[in-house]
């Protein structure tokens, strides 16, 4: 267990959902020793119904990624040691980016949108993400995902009830743009770079960032004096965090980060 000086970890949440489904993740890490911190998006910090009754919402949906870079790295460089940062989907990405940017001492990025030119074809990564992206829409308007659309991209597998239950926690409206520049190269990486140790995880199950695109992702690092990993856990949809089972990835990342090298 951390006991003096612990080690702050930065959570950093995707896209379409609150930063309360850090709660319980906290929680665990507390208990090893570790501080937290998982900020809310900017103009998202408010619970998820309230954020939901706002929407079309035009300060979100005016969010670009730099600005949510910018914001994350402001939150990462005010800390008096550089922290761990651990990234769910975008949230994952901006982890890469950050960690990039000399900003974190290792990096998680658990289910990650990828960085700019990383593609996939396949079909439920094209289906999960076409009404995100609002094409032929107002981007002066937040995306609000429905129901069946959660139950598709998020939360396939689980039983109806707690797909609801899901849904009523944590779907919150998004900006089109940022889901947008995801492609752009406000999402570049250069791969060839060294980097402080980086952990990709992937699940089996995810329709909308599948196991073959974080897998892409990984292979794109090429620096043979850097330590980066990836791992597949099976059965895990894009609601990994809150999905039953949560606590045996945590559990993974925790031994992960206690055997990096000192």
């Amino acid at each position: 267990m951390l006991t003096e000086n612990p080690t702050t970890i930065l959570f950093i949440t995707g896209a379409f959902v609150s930063n309360k489904c850090w709660e319980e993740w906290k929680v665990f890490f507390e208990s090893k020793g570790f501080k937290t911190l998982a900020p809310a998006w900017p103009y998202k910090d408010a619970p998820a119904a309230v954020l939901r009754d706002r929407h079309p919402d035009p300060q979100i949906a005016g969010l670009r990624l730099t600005q949510l870079i910018e914001y994350f790295e402001e939150v990462a460089g005010s800390l008096p040691q550089k922290p761990i940062i651990i990234g769910h989907s975008i949230g994952g990405l901006i982890a890469q980016i950050l960690l990039q940017r000399n900003l974190a001492s290792a990096a998680i990025a658990i289910h990650s949108v990828p960085p700019q030119g990383i593609m996939t074809f396949k079909f439920s990564f094209l289906k999960a993400g076409w009404g995100p992206l609002g094409f032929f829409t107002s981007a002066k308007k937040t995306f609000l995902m429905s129901f069946s659309q959660w139950q598709y991209a998020f939360t396939n597998g689980m039983p109806e009830e707690w797909q609801d239950k899901a849904y009523c926690d944590s779907v919150v409206p998004e900006s089109k743009l940022i889901v947008r520049d995801t492609i752009t190269s406000a999402a570049k990486v250069d791969f060839r770079a060294p980097h402080k140790p980086l952990l990709l995880i992937a699940g089996s199950k995810d329709h909308t960032i599948p196991e073959s695109l974080n897998y892409a992702n990984y292979k794109k690092y090429t620096d043979k004096n850097s330590i980066t990993d990836f791992r597949v856990f099976p059965e895990r949809n894009h609601f990994v965090l809150n999905q039953p089972g949560w606590q045996g990835i945590a559990v993974f990342i925790q031994d992960w980060i206690l055997n990096l090298p000192a």
